[in-house]
C-alpha cells in the first residue's frame, strides 16, 4: 500500500461522525435460538410421539425413522415459514474448508394460476446437489456421477437471513453415490460413533452400563482480525488472499501488550454485541469475547457442545463475523499465522469424552489417583497418540495448517501431550509401582488482607491439550528418543 493510499484512508476513517447511539438492550433468554429448529422448539411444534422418537435421536443416537420424516418436515416448513422462510437449502461442507447451499422454493405450482407450499420428508431427508458440478468421488458414469446430501438431524436446521428475506437451512452429510465421504462432516459422525462404541465398551468394564451415545464433545476458540474496509481495499493481498503477503513491519506491534490488555473500542464492541445477538438467536452459547495480542486481533469463545455440533456452530460464527463485520465497515480476516514474525488467527479446539448423561471423562476430580475411570482414558489417550501419530499428522496436514505451524505464536510442529504438574506426578507413582496420593491444590496469596484466598487452578486435562503435530517422519516414540518431544507429557 503506498503511503499516500494510506494517509487518505486514515484520513477518510476519522473524519467519519461516529454513531453515538446506543442499541435497545435485550433478554437473552428472549431471543436465544428463536432462528434455530432446537429441541425446544420441537417439543412445542411436534406431535409428542414424533418428537419422543426424534429426541432420542438427537441423544442417544438411536436409529432415525422412516416414518417421522413427514410430520417433522411439515412442522419444520411452517416454523420456518412463520420465520419469513421462502427457501429451503441442504446446508453441508465440502471439502474446501468453507460450506455450501443449493436453495429450493416451497412452492409447488397448484394448476390454476396460484401455489401450494409443499416439503416433504423425503425432501428434508435427502437431496442431490447439481452432479455437474460437484465432486462425485471419481465416478463418472452419468447415473452414478451425482452428490447426495443426507440430513443429520442431531444439528439443528436454522434460518439464514438476508436483507430481501430468509431460508431454512438444514445441515446436512455430503456423499457420493456408492457411499464414499465427500464432506468433513461425514468422517466427524464416523469418528463421533466409533469413539462412542469403545469408550461405552470400557466403562462397561466399570459396571457403568449405560443407554445412548457417549460423547465427544469440543469448546471452540475462534480468533480473527478486524480491519476497517477502506483500509482493507487499499491492500491486493488482503483482497485476494486475505493475509498479509508484503509490506513493512508495523511500527508499533505488540512488544509491551497494550492491546491485549487494553479495553475493548467501541466500534469494536458494537460489532463484538451483534455478532453475539446474532449466534445467540442461532442457539449458538457465544459466552468470550476479548481483544488478542496481535494489534487489531481479538477472539470469540462459546460453551461446550457435542463436536458435531460445536464444529458447525463453529462455520456459522465464521460466516457471521464477516456478515456483521461488513455492516459496521469492517473486514473480518479469519486466515491462519502465515510467516514467522506475521500474525494470524488460531482456532483452538478443547476436545474431551463424557457419558451420555454428560459426565466429563477426562475431568481428573479432586482425588485423581483414586478415579479409576479417569485414569483409564488417560491412559487410553496416551497410547492413542503414541501409536497414531502419524495419522493424527496426517489429519491436519492441509497446506494451510502446515504452513501455519511453527510460525509466529504458533505450536512447533511436534506431537506432544502434556499434563501438568498433578496428573504427571500421579503417572510418575503409577510407574513406580500404584498411585497414592494427588497433590493439594495451592491457594494463592496476593499480600492484601482484604482480598479472599483465590485458589490455584488446576487446569482440567481438555485445558492442557496442546497436540503439535511434527514436520517429520519419525513415529511418535522415535521422536522421544530422539529428545524431539522433552518428556512425557499428555494431550
Amino acid at each position: 500500500m503506498s503511503s499516500i493510499i494510506r494517509k487518505n484512508a486514515v484520513a477518510n476513517i476519522a473524519a467519519r461522525n461516529p454513531d453515538l447511539e446506543f442499541a435497545e438492550s435485550v433478554n437473552i433468554g428472549d431471543i436465544y435460538g428463536e432462528n434455530a429448529f432446537t429441541l425446544k422448539t420441537m417439543k412445542k411444534v411436534l406431535p409428542k410421539a414424533i418428537y419422543k422418537k426424534l429426541s432420542a435421536t438427537i441423544r442417544k443416537g438411536k436409529i432415525l425413522e422412516n416414518d417421522i420424516a413427514d410430520v417433522v418436515a411439515g412442522a419444520m416448513k411452517n416454523w420456518a415459514i412463520g420465520k419469513g422462510a421462502t427457501h429451503y437449502t441442504h446446508w453441508f461442507q465440502p471439502l474446501t474448508g468453507s460450506t455450501a447451499e443449493k436453495h429450493d422454493s416451497f412452492i409447488d405450482p397448484d394448476g390454476e394460476g396460484g401455489v401450494i407450499l409443499n416439503f416433504s420428508g423425503k425432501e428434508l431427508v435427502q437431496g442431490e446437489p447439481d452432479a455437474s458440478s460437484f465432486p462425485s468421488g471419481g465416478i463418472r458414469a452419468t447415473f452414478e456421477a451425482r452428490g447426495y446430501t443426507a440430513w443429520d438431524p442431531t444439528s439443528p436446521a436454522f434460518i439464514k437471513r438476508s436483507k430481501a428475506g430468509a431460508t431454512l437451512c438444514i445441515p446436512t452429510a455430503f456423499c457420493s453415490y456408492t457411499g464414499e465421504a465427500l464432506d468433513k462432516k461425514t468422517p466427524l459422525l464416523r469418528s463421533m460413533q466409533a469413539i462412542s462404541k469403545q469408550a461405552k465398551r470400557v466403562l462397561a468394564c466399570f459396571g457403568k452400563d449405560s443407554d445412548g451415545m457417549s460423547l465427544t464433545t469440543l469448546g471452540a476458540e475462534q480468533e480473527y482480525f478486524l480491519v476497517d474496509k477502506e483500509l482493507f481495499l487499499a491492500r491486493p493481498d488482503l483482497i485476494q488472499a486475505g493475509r498479509t503477503l508484503f509490506g513493512n513491519v508495523p511500527a508499533k506491534h505488540q512488544q509491551m501488550d497494550d492491546h491485549y490488555f487494553g479495553a475493548i473500542k467501541s466500534r469494536i464492541i458494537a460489532c463484538m454485541e451483534e455478532v453475539d445477538k446474532e449466534l445467540w438467536k442461532l442457539a449458538i452459547p457465544a459466552k468470550t469475547r476479548h481483544n488478542e495480542v496481535a494489534p487489531a486481533e481479538f477472539e470469540i469463545a462459546c460453551v461446550y457442545e457435542t463436536l458435531n455440533l460445536a464444529t458447525d456452530h463453529n462455520m456459522m460464527v465464521m460466516e457471521i463475523l464477516r456478515a456483521v463485520a461488513d455492516r459496521h465497515g469492517l473486514v473480518a480476516l479469519l486466515h491462519e499465522k502465515p510467516f514467522a514474525g506475521i500474525n494470524g488467527n488460531g482456532k483452538h479446539n478443547n476436545w474431551s469424552i463424557a457419558t451420555p448423561k454428560g459426565k466429563n471423562l477426562l475431568e481428573p476430580g479432586k482425588t485423581p489417583h483414586d478415579n479409576a475411570i479417569f485414569l483409564t482414558f488417560i491412559c487410553a489417550i496416551i497410547k492413542a497418540v503414541d501409536t497414531y501419530a502419524d495419522l493424527l499428522r496426517a489429519t491436519v496436514a492441509t497446506a494451510g495448517n502446515d504452513h501455519r505451524l511453527g510460525a509466529n505464536e504458533a505450536p512447533p510442529a511436534i506431537v506432544s501431550i502434556f499434563l501438568g504438574e498433578q496428573l504427571t506426578d500421579i503417572i510418575k507413582q503409577i510407574e513406580k509401582g500404584g498411585a497414592k496420593s494427588s497433590k493439594s491444590q495451592d491457594v494463592l496469596n496476593i499480600g492484601v488482607d482484604s482480598m479472599p484466598e483465590l485458589p490455584k487452578m488446576l487446569p482440567t486435562v481438555t485445558e492442557r491439550v496442546r497436540l503439535h503435530l511434527p514436520e517429520t517422519n519419525l513415529s511418535f516414540a522415535q521422536l522421544v528418543r530422539s529428545n524431539h518431544v522433552q518428556g512425557l507429557t499428555l494431550c
